[in-house]
């Protein structure tokens, strides 16, 4: 691991895991660097990368930016919990190494979390499709009015088909301290879902999270991704998570109600084939490609004969779980 090579504590610590992203992992870390109002570092974690992505990242001439090679891979909950490990930032910021940012996100975000005292803060999405067209992920309009999110709005936006889009696609930001207390962490047991996962935990946790309605986070869909590839094994995971979550916490009644039609939905692994393609972009990539008048994974189930990935769409995203010991006060 490179050591750090400025001395000022940064607002924010970007980690960037990165597995197999050599044509992307430059532009990632560069929109990350480019953050107008706030300092900056950002922690790369490469996860036992078979190409240059390791080799680019370390040649970027940025003090500001961090290498760690893990010795063995982790999947992408240990990678971003080895980035955060090693964050010195006031607030945590997760940047996949196939997405960017825009330049005045992270000082929107944080005024926006500073101003209603939250530990977390949210902002909207652009979807980049492979052609180039970026599409909005929600109206602004619609998240102006959501001030703060809840973890009863929160889960029940994540109730499969109840939306185009649900709340668990964001990329929240975090105060490193209020992880710190709470003992906050992504689950490495999963593969998929762990980022909304980590949210869902620290909404429960008693975390106040904002919302800023611009969009600063932007999403590409990337032909052939596979950085994550479904299985029975993921799908049980996702279920038994669900399950620990809601003996886990006590929910009030919105919220019980909501994680309770959420958890009536997961499929049993008898439902779910075997290996697929990349599911979280694939399904975004889908509905963008909806969007614009094509065949997609539609929230209803008259399309899963056009649809090879339909029954994992049904279960993406539709778990929960807690981590470490019982909550401390934020």
């Amino acid at each position: 691991m490179n050591p750090p090579a400025i001395d000022r504590v940064p607002d924010v610590t970007f980690v960037v895991a990165a597995y197999n992203s050599a044509d992307t992992i430059v532009r990632a870390i560069e929109s990350a660097l480019a953050q107008e109002g706030v300092t900056v570092e950002v922690v790369v974690v490469d996860d036992c990368s078979a190409d240059a992505t390791p080799a680019l990242a370390a040649a970027i001439p940025d003090p500001r930016v961090r290498l760690i090679a893990l010795d063995r891979n982790r999947g992408p909950g240990g990678a971003r919990n080895a980035g955060i490990g090693a964050a010195r930032g006031r607030w945590i910021a997760v940047l996949d190494s196939d997405d960017t940012v825009r330049p005045d996100r992270l000082r929107r975000m944080i005024e926006r979390a500073d101003a209603a005292g939250a530990q977390i803060a949210v902002d909207n999405l652009d979807v980049v499709s492979l052609d180039g067209r970026s599409l909005r992920m929600f109206s602004e309009a619609e998240l102006a009015r959501l001030p703060q999110l809840t973890l009863p709005a929160f889960i029940e936006s994540n109730v499969l088909f109840r939306s185009e889009h649900n709340f668990g696609y964001m990329k929240p930001i975090f105060e490193r301290r209020f992880l710190e207390n709470q003992q906050l962490r992504f689950d490495e047991t999963l593969r998929i879902g762990e980022d909304y996962i980590l949210l869902a935990s620290a909404l429960a946790c008693g975390g106040r999270c904002a919302v800023e309605p611009s969009a600063g986070y932007i999403y590409h869909i990337r032909e052939g991704s596979i950085s994550r590839v479904l299985r029975l094994d993921h799908i049980d995971a996702m279920i038994a998570a669900d399950e620990a979550f809601l003996r886990r916490y006590a929910l009030d009644g919105l919220a019980q109600k909501n994680a309770a039609q959420a958890h009536a939905r997961l499929p049993r692994s008898s439902l779910v084939p075997g290996p697929r393609r990349s599911v979280e972009k694939e399904i975004v990539g889908r509905r963008a490609q909806d969007r614009a008048g094509r065949p997609a994974c539609a929230p209803a189930s008259q399309h899963a004969d056009r649809c090879p990935i339909a029954p994992p769409c049904r279960a993406f995203r539709a778990s929960l779980l807690p981590f470490g010991p019982p909550c401390r006060p934020p």
